[in-house]
């Protein structure tokens, strides 16, 4: 059984490092590429298994190059793949990053399978893998996450990317752990916050760094 479950996203992350970021219409020469695994979902999965956790991911991948390569990547990393949708007929999620030499990132994200990734699916993963703690993130379909709530002894939530996080997820009472523009987003202006959980402190150093093989 695994200490952490993660429902969430799978990315190809395609990193253009130029000079500069390029204005609208423009094309910025002179720049290096590297191909890295992302999304945030396989980043949550992949820092709790490099910190001991017994991991495993929930989430939905294409039948293709970038799938492939994501899932060996994982599984490398100690993380439990078998929960991993493989879908023939949508590609695996890809993000196109530019980033200068500040530093300074654009970012363009085709969704791909994670938004494809399916409440039902994700359901019947918890019930095998008798969810305990699961995490979760905004970059899978309201249904999945919904699903990944109500099917966890534990529920934790990122609200990244930063939108409005459904009233029925927020009533399934996970645990909020947003910045100060994710909390702005996380609920209408005139809404009462349903969440009674609020963690303030800074996680270790360990799990901040961002794992090696997302370099972006």
């Amino acid at each position: 059984m695994p200490d952490v479950i993660v429902v969430g996203s799978v990315n190809a992350d395609l990193v253009v490092r130029a000079p500069r970021l390029p204005g609208p219409g423009e094309t910025v020469t002179g720049g290096t590429f590297a191909r890295h695994g992302g999304g945030k979902g396989a980043n949550q999965a992949v820092a709790a298994a490099r910190l001991g956790a017994r991991t495993a991911l929930v989430a939905a991948v294409g039948g293709d190059d970038f799938g492939a390569e994501a899932l060996r990547g994982l599984a490398a990393e100690g993380v439990d793949v078998d929960g991993v949708a493989r879908l023939a007929d949508v590609a695996t999620g890809v993000a196109l990053i530019v980033v200068d030499e500040r530093a300074e990132n654009q970012i363009a994200v085709a969704s791909g399978a994670n938004a494809a990734l399916d409440g039902a699916f994700v359901a019947a993963a918890l019930e095998r893998l008798e969810g305990g703690v699961v995490l979760l993130s905004l970059e899978v379909g309201d249904a999945a996450l919904l699903a990944g709530a109500r099917g966890a002894r534990l529920a934790v939530l990122n609200p990244a990317p930063a939108r409005e996080v459904p009233a029925a997820l927020l009533d399934a009472g996970p645990l909020l752990t947003p910045n100060a523009g994710e909390a702005r987003a996380s609920t209408r202006p005139t809404a009462r916050p349903t969440w009674t959980a609020w963690r303030a402190s800074p996680p270790p150093a360990s799990a901040t760094r961002t794992p090696s093989w997302c370099r972006c």
